[in-house]
């Protein structure tokens, strides 16, 4: 009796250790999303390794100390479908595992990225079972009758066999993970869509397209009505909007558009709502069963439409701004959609539209170099940013890699984890913005109350009459992209981050009767885990306020004080 009281009193023990925090999950606040982690709000300080990257244990061994010595918190990494299942219906584990223990001995966290069905609108890492097989799984025709190398949204067994894959990688990871929660998210394939082609064109998906369109889209077009992209509700509104018809009964039929209004005009656009729907149920039911096995948050990810693309030309069908209502219809398990973003010169507005409604943002891949983390403070200042992600931030990659001579990501990092604290503190309210300039323009400004902060290239012009020194300063004359973060802890109070080779000033706008001048500014330094603030005057400020010199990433703690005019 004694022995079975032990044991369960060990079973009760040790299932409560289990439980100790809550897995990852996502909570609104404020009408804005946050992520928790082991039961406190989470920023992601992220990393993406290249694809192969995990391909072995012997590779992937040094990567996550070098990770950690980068600042990183969070690494994404991929798991791919030929990786866990060679043969079919035998599972292993085994990188798995070393990923996971890899990065938890550094304390890390992990995004696994399933590379299944498509990984950049392709099946090239799909089993060779699957691929030997294409009659037991089919491939996306274009106009031609021709076959791409990528599986079909309409193979039931593609589907079926995607599906029982990762919900056995799902299960695995909560039977090694549930604990530590190592683990935080998953991102659901990758950068999917049809290139070449607008649409999918064999015979199902055919059939499909000339059928009517499936009453539970409808009924979600119905319901939320007052809220569709501005893009989705004309084309609806110009045909009338039919409750019942096909997709160019209800959508109108496709046809190429003025590329010179790409923003808001989408060629053969009733085709990408009749591929998104296809391939959110698809991914949906993926994320779906998923769930069911270990229910973390799910994301998918997207190549992003650019100047004179149209679908095929990027992949047709995956999660765009002016398609998320379609999937958020077919693949509700989906929590959010997440942009790479690589034409950094529209990033602004890409971080914009991700945004518009309600959908929280997450950059899982960008450039990995000195602007790219810049743009890092703008993205969490402007936008609350969950997480910013480089792409290639392990090194030795053909392309889009880290130059192991550059320490800009690490030193960003660094200067974000530092203010991590005023960040999560601040986060999904009015007092967090950022500024940003891209390359060559040289200022920019936003208001706070009767204040404006702005950001600006520095110059030694004046020095002579603020200094008594003729000098030219380190950096001037720089262009590169600029980034800010803005915190306004007070009245007359600001914290200030960011980096690019910018000028801080905060000065008195047109509502405000007074002068302003600087009462303090503080450059905020952490050492051993402990945070200082020193003083700053004279020279560093002379100029009109804090530098933030070329290759360097600076906060600031500035208070002002104004004076008569």
């Amino acid at each position: 009796m004694k022995q079975i009281l032990f044991f369960i009193a060990f079973f009760i023990i040790t299932n409560a250790n289990c439980q100790k925090y809550s897995a990852p999950y996502l909570k609104k606040v404020g009408g804005k999303t946050e992520l928790i982690v082991d039961d406190k709000p989470f920023l992601m300080l992220s990393g993406e390794l290249h694809n192969s990257s995990t391909g072995s244990a012997a590779y992937m061994e040094p990567i996550w100390e070098r990770m950690a010595q980068k600042n990183l918190n969070t690494v994404l990494a991929a798991v791919s479908w030929e990786m866990i299942e060679k043969k079919e219906g035998t599972f292993d584990f085994s990188l798995v595992d070393v990923m996971i223990n890899g990065a938890r001995k550094q304390n890390l966290k992990l995004i696994l990225l399933w590379f299944g069905s498509w990984k950049n609108g392709l099946s090239t890492y799909t089993p060779l079972w699957v691929k030997n097989d294409y009659k037991r799984f089919p491939l996306i025709r274009n106009t031609e009758g021709e076959t791409r190398n990528a599986l079909s949204t309409f193979g039931e067994n593609s589907l079926k066999s995607d599906t029982l894959a990762f919900s056995a990688l799902m299960k695995h990871i909560k039977e090694v993970d549930q604990r530590d929660h190592t683990v935080i998210s998953v991102q659901v394939e990758n950068e999917i869509g049809v290139l070449a082609s607008s649409r999918d064109y064999s015979a199902k998906a055919n059939t499909a397209f000339n059928s009517k369109v499936p009453d539970e889209l409808m009924n979600y077009l119905l319901k939320n009505k007052n809220s569709l992209h501005p893009a989705l509700l004309k084309v609806w509104a110009a045909n009338g909007y039919k409750k019942v018809g096909t997709w160019e009964e209800i959508f109108g039929k496709g046809e190429e558009l003025d590329s010179k209004d790409w923003k808001t005009n989408f060629s053969f656009y009733t085709e990408e709502l009749f591929m998104a729907w296809n391939y959110a149920k698809y991914v949906g039911e993926i994320a779906k069963q998923g769930k069911k096995q270990y229910s973390i948050p799910m994301y998918a990810n997207a190549w992003l439409k650019k100047k004179g693309g149209r679908p095929g030309r990027y992949p047709s069908g995956g999660p765009l701004p002016h398609v998320f209502d379609i999937w958020r219809a077919g693949a509700p398990s989906i929590d959010f959609f997440a942009p790479d973003i690589y034409a950094v010169k529209e990033f602004d507005w890409m971080c914009e539209e991700f945004t518009k409604s309600g959908n929280p943002l997450f950059i899982p891949e960008t450039t990995v170099d000195y602007e790219g983390a810049a743009r890092a403070f703008y993205a969490f200042g402007k936008y609350h940013a969950l997480g910013y992600s480089p792409f290639g931030i392990d090194g030795g990659g053909l392309l889009l890699t880290a130059d192991p001579k550059d320490f800009s990501i690490q030193r960003a990092y660094n200067c974000l984890k530092n203010i991590s604290s005023f960040i999560l503190e601040n986060r999904n309210t009015e007092k967090m913005t950022g500024l940003l300039l891209q390359q060559g323009e040289g200022s920019a400004k936003i208001e706070m109350a009767d204040l404006d902060i702005v950001a600006e290239r520095y110059s030694s012009k004046n020095t002579g009459d603020l200094v008594g020194v003729d000098a030219s300063l380190k950096g001037e004359g720089n262009q590169s992209a600029a980034g800010l973060l803005i915190i306004k802890l007070a009245d007359n109070e600001f914290l200030v981050a960011g980096g690019g080779g910018v000028m801080v000033k905060i000065a008195q706008n047109a509502r405000n009767k007074s002068n302003v001048g600087y009462a303090s500014v503080e450059e905020i330094i952490v050492e051993n885990g402990k945070m200082q603030f020193h003083l700053l005057n004279g020279d560093e400020t002379a100029f009109g306020g804090p530098i933030i010199p070329v290759g360097d990433f600076k906060a600031f703690k500035i208070k002002v004080y104004e004076y008569e005019k």
